[in-house]
């Protein structure tokens, strides 16, 4: 996409960013994203985050740790667990939608791998689009697929709204001249 330029307005979508090294780092990990996918809507500690991931509590604190140090996931305020342990419950910021990564990294198409594959095959959906364009009809195409993604990403969740994911790549296409 396109780097989109400061609005003006209240409320207008904030203009994109290239990542700090550091941050580059903490999204171009699969695991990362998935777990910050998983902390969007509610707030999870490492221990939930650990089981619904089958994975150990001590490797994901690990990532939980690098998504806080790069402000990605916020911690909350301590609680007590059930059996009196201090747990801390963490929330997606959002703010990784508002940085360029680099386009190279593979943790984002890991993660939608990961996610696609979880998910009910009745309920995915998929399209392929090759298309032969001039750089003015690709820039056009990037800066509307950005418009609607920022549109739907500044919406605020539909309380009862189900969550769904999206994952788009555009690339030059190889397989032909």
């Amino acid at each position: 996409m396109t780097q989109q330029q400061p609005a003006d307005e209240p409320g207008a979508p904030s203009a994109r960013r290239p990542a700090t090294d550091a941050e580059a780092r903490a999204l171009a990990s699969g695991l990362r994203l998935q777990i910050l996918r998983m902390t969007l809507d509610e707030p999870m500690t490492n221990q939930q985050i650990a089981e619904r991931l089958g994975r150990n509590p001590a490797s994901v604190l690990h990532h939980v740790r690098t998504l806080v140090d790069t402000g990605f996931l916020a911690a909350g305020e301590p609680r007590r667990g059930t059996r009196g342990a201090r747990e801390v419950p963490y929330r997606a910021t959002r703010h990784s939608w508002y940085l360029e990564t680099p386009a190279g990294d593979r943790g984002m198409l890991e993660a939608f791998l990961t996610e696609f594959d979880a998910a009910p095959p009745e309920q995915r959906n998929m399209s392929r689009l090759g298309l032969r364009l001039t750089d003015d009809e690709l820039e056009e195409l990037h800066d509307r697929l950005a418009e609607v993604l920022d549109d739907f990403a500044e919406r605020p969740p539909s309380p009862q709204g189900r969550p769904w994911s999206l994952f788009l790549a555009v690339h030059p296409d190889t397989s032909r001249r």
